[in-house]
């Protein structure tokens, strides 16, 4: 499975209703994109104040690179990225992209 994890800096003239739009749009890819497992939209919870700007991201899990990469140049997935670029602050550099590959899920350690 690849997780696709996306972090956004909007700019800050951007409604929340906009996010709420382009981040729907992201997630109805699921429809027309085979291979996508799931996707969540939100904004930064975190209480470390290390996000850098990067106030607000998504995830979406594919099967596997084959899915991803049928994603990023699916053309509705071209057209929602060029809207979400639109509403980041200075376009390109207010993203962070970050795939990992996940192979299997770690049992947390118990007591010793």
């Amino acid at each position: 499975m690849i997780r696709h994890v996306v972090l956004c800096r909007f700019r800050a003239d951007v409604a929340e209703a906009d996010k709420v739009h382009v981040y729907a749009a992201l997630g109805r890819l699921g429809e027309v994109v085979p291979g996508i497992l799931g996707a969540s939209f939100g904004s930064n919870v975190s209480p470390e104040g290390v996000a850098q700007g990067f106030d607000d991201g998504f995830v979406i899990d594919f099967a596997d690179a084959a899915a991803r990469d049928a994603y990023l140049v699916h053309p509705d997935h071209v057209v929602v990225g060029a809207a979400l670029v639109a509403l980041l602050d200075r376009g390109l550099d207010g993203l962070v992209v970050f795939d990992i590959e996940v192979v299997g899920v770690s049992e947390p350690a118990g007591p010793a």
